[in-house]
């Protein structure tokens, strides 16, 4: 059984490996960036000064290039789509021998088509 402590990790391992820090850390920087904006600006100016993506702020430079910089895989898949040799057109899937219906369930499969007898059968003690 795994500890809170062990479950946290691997929560945080498992968000770092799809990206979220980036996220995280972006999200923290966007705040601060706005709350400095705040200081000297209207709340629109600031939105738009925060936001539009030409006054970035000594994070948002890290985190790009901090984007930038992560290892990307070096090989490319060997295989790219899925090939199929070429078959027959008669070609057709049977069922192997070994996997045939017995016979006996067919009997048993004819029975269940059969209507049930007609009246219905009493009670024998009333």
């Amino acid at each position: 059984m795994l500890t809170r402590l062990a479950k946290f990790v691997l929560v945080l391992a498992l968000a770092c490996s799809i990206g979220l820090h980036w996220a995280f850390l972006q999200s923290l920087a966007w705040t601060s960036m706005l709350a400095d904006n705040l200081l000297r600006d209207s709340l629109a100016q600031a939105v738009i000064h925060t936001f539009d993506g030409q006054h970035p702020c000594l994070l948002c430079k890290a985190i790009a290039d901090g984007k930038k910089s992560e290892k990307k895989t070096d090989y490319a898949p060997y295989f790219k789509t899925l090939e199929f040799p070429p078959a027959a057109e008669d070609f057709a899937l049977t069922i192997p021998a070994r996997f045939a219906t017995p016979s006996g369930a067919d009997i048993f499969a004819e029975t269940l088509s059969e209507s049930p007898p007609t009246p219905p059968p009493r009670p024998a003690l009333v």
